[in-house]
């Protein structure tokens, strides 16, 4: 792909992102709380009940205090893992499963990174866009095999499940599971077990880089950035 198909794929990432500051601004709220709509520092209403809106300097309208994802993260991650799907060589139906996890993933990885939680309301739909993403792709003939992707999804949350099991990983990285393996899985078991295997050595230097910088050691690993670039990473390597 030429650059300045890239660079026109990453704008379109970028107005992902701006699409997805609501959503990481509403949920990025501690369990059990579900959802928040209004400031968090004087009360005031900051997303609309028709058209959820959040301006991208990340402070409120009202009070012009810091709330929600920081100015321009969103739009600039988005942006970023756009470019980096559009650098592969996938086309197509695939194509767009990599950019439906990608912009999920943007979303996910900015609300588990705040309060260490998935939401199911972001999780579903990325699991089953990314299902029906790959059958658009069966029935139009693209290389890769959809019996593989749904029995990888499987066995990838059947494990991610075993994990959650022992306290290992939280049941919110079991829910995103499903779209991470049938991703990976439409290329190849290679691709699975590599992509899997990548979120977690990624999580271990990102983790090792953090005491390191001798920073206070958390009680909970925000997993699932590490899922999603992990697998972005060979998903767009092997395709």
């Amino acid at each position: 792909m030429s650059a300045l198909s890239v660079a026109l794929t990453a704008v379109v990432g970028s107005l992902a992102g701006a699409a997805a500051r609501p959503a990481v601004f509403a949920r990025s709220v501690p369990a059990p709380a579900s959802a928040r709509s209004a400031c968090p520092h004087c009360g005031s209403a900051v997303l609309g009940r028709r058209l959820p809106v959040l301006p991208v300097s990340g402070r409120c309208p009202a009070c012009a205090q810091a709330i929600g994802p920081r100015a321009l993260v969103p739009e600039a991650v988005a942006a970023a893992a756009f470019a980096v799907v559009a650098t592969g060589a996938a086309s197509g139906w695939f194509a767009a499963a990599q950019y439906w996890v990608a912009a999920c993933g943007v979303a996910l990885a900015l609300i588990d990174l705040a309060v260490q939680r998935l939401p199911d309301v972001l999780t579903l739909p990325a699991c089953g866009g990314t299902l029906i993403l790959l059958t658009a792709a069966a029935l139009a003939g693209e290389t890769g095999s959809l019996g593989r992707a749904a029995a990888a999804a499987g066995v990838l949350t059947a494990v991610f499940l075993l994990m959650a099991f022992s306290g290992a990983m939280g049941l919110g990285d079991v829910k995103l599971a499903p779209a991470i393996g049938a991703l990976l899985g439409w290329s190849s078991w290679t691709a699975l077990f590599w992509g899997a295997a990548a979120g977690f050595v990624v999580g271990a230097v990102s983790e090792v880089a953090r005491l390191t910088a001798r920073r206070a050691r958390r009680t909970h690993v925000s997993f699932g950035p590490y899922m999603v670039i992990g697998a972005l990473a060979v998903s767009v390597t092997t395709a």
